[in-house]
């Protein structure tokens, strides 16, 4: 520990008398807005409930052409297993302009789903805590970027119901 402290007691010993006695550099906030955030929380919200559908709806609408289901997990759980027909971009990576590349058309109608969605198959879809299940803020991401044609699976369902389909190298 002597050793250390020494070496340390060193470093600070060559220190130029300039840097060791200036202020601090002055630092800017965060890009962060927590309370424009709750806003839009709550604004999501609000136009979130009647957005929300049942699985024979989420099928029918997937089905019709422009519709775009969006799987927002990792790329890594993309692949091991997601609903046939997905799109992925992770939540992670969310910006204006990774959307729009995968989503150009802010009025395309958007089909949100996630692990919390799905049971019997907690390897490839783990459940999370119901007040942080992925749905949530992906939809309120997508409702802060301007897509506002957003629907979610409201149902829990077994990956095993043969009205779903999936792909993925986790599927046989």
């Amino acid at each position: 520990m002597k050793k250390y402290a020494l070496i340390i007691t060193g470093l600070l010993a060559c220190t130029p008398p300039a840097l060791a006695q200036s202020a601090p550099m002055a630092e800017s906030p965060a890009q962060v807005d927590y309370p424009g955030f709750t806003r839009l929380a709550a604004e999501a919200e609000q136009h979130r409930q009647q957005r929300l559908v049942d699985l024979n709806t989420f099928l029918k609408m997937a089905a019709e052409p422009g519709t775009v289901v969006l799987d927002s997990r990792s790329a890594a759980a993309f692949a091991r297993k997601h609903i046939q027909g997905a799109v992925h971009l992770n939540f992670s990576d969310f910006t204006a302009a990774k959307l729009a590349a995968v989503i150009p058309d802010k009025n395309t109608r958007i089909l949100i789903y996630c692990n919390n969605n799905l049971e019997d198959d907690s390897q490839n879809f783990p459940a999370k805590s119901m007040t942080l299940a992925l749905n949530i803020p992906t939809f309120i991401n997508l409702y802060g970027y301007g897509y506002t044609n957003i629907y979610e699976l409201a149902s829990l369902v077994s990956v095993s119901d043969p009205r779903l389909v999936f792909a993925g190298s986790a599927v046989p």
